[in-house]
């Protein structure tokens, strides 16, 4: 499986956790919720959607038609697919929720995760913040190193091409800075006075107190690709 591939199948089974949906309201709520799924089109949703339900993680239920079978039959329409959540497959993206590895730190797996920090324990939200607040020091130090070796050789465009994606590094470190101060600080709030051992609220939603997120300053993810029209035939059943 490849890590786009990955990731699809993780934002996917993160929305049919809320509710279940046919073809065109996923690439709709993947599209609106989760940005960084613009490029995909239907031609990578609908083979993911059929690998989920072979491995058990999903179920197609035919969706109620708007009419009785005999007018549905006579103007040929067809119910559409409903894709709906299994208890494996809730169990499965509880176990991708509590991942805390590298991947989590990427630009689009970590734009993923973020989107489902509603649902994920405070815990393991701080480990991932953390960790792609350290993968970004890492990436801006590299970025400065390079540009103090090649600055006398840079025209003044590729220099200020550089120093643009420097301040967006700076500006996504200093709101992971904001957003690990928050939650220490909801964290904190719920120590009882009378007990000096710490009791973390690992309660999914519990982020009290966030920043808002900023579109300009959130994740750096992948610029919007062209919107591929949907197939009504990939999302119907007979």
């Amino acid at each position: 499986m490849s890590r786009r591939s990955g990731i699809l199948e993780f934002a996917v089974l993160g929305l049919l956790r809320e509710a279940p949906m046919h073809g065109y309201e996923l690439r709709k709520r993947l599209n609106t919720s989760l940005g960084i799924f613009r490029a995909f089109s239907y031609g990578t949703l609908y083979p993911c959607l059929k690998t989920l339900v072979a491995s058990g993680w999903l179920i197609e239920e035919p969706g109620s038609a708007p009419e009785d079978a005999l007018a549905a039959s006579l103007s040929g329409r067809r119910a559409k697919i409903v894709y709906r959540l299994t208890a494996e497959g809730k169990e499965h993206f509880e176990e991708l929720l509590s991942h805390t590895g590298p991947d989590s730190w990427e630009d689009e797996h970590f734009a993923a995760r973020f989107a489902f920090f509603g649902q994920t324990e405070r815990e393991v939200r701080m480990r991932v913040l953390e960790g792609r607040r350290s993968r970004l020091e890492e990436r801006l130090e590299k970025m400065r190193a390079s540009l103090a070796r090649t600055r006398e050789r840079l025209d003044d465009y590729t220099l200020e091409l550089q120093r643009h994606g420097m301040e967006s590094v700076e500006r996504e470190v200093r709101w992971l800075n904001e957003l690990i101060e928050s939650e220490r600080a909801g964290r904190d709030q719920r120590r009882p006075s009378s007990d000096s051992s710490p009791q973390h609220d690992n309660t999914p939603g519990s982020a009290d107190g966030l920043p808002r997120l900023g579109s300009s300053e959130s994740t750096g993810g992948t610029p919007s690709g062209p919107d591929t029209p949907p197939n009504p035939s990939n999302d119907t059943v007979n």
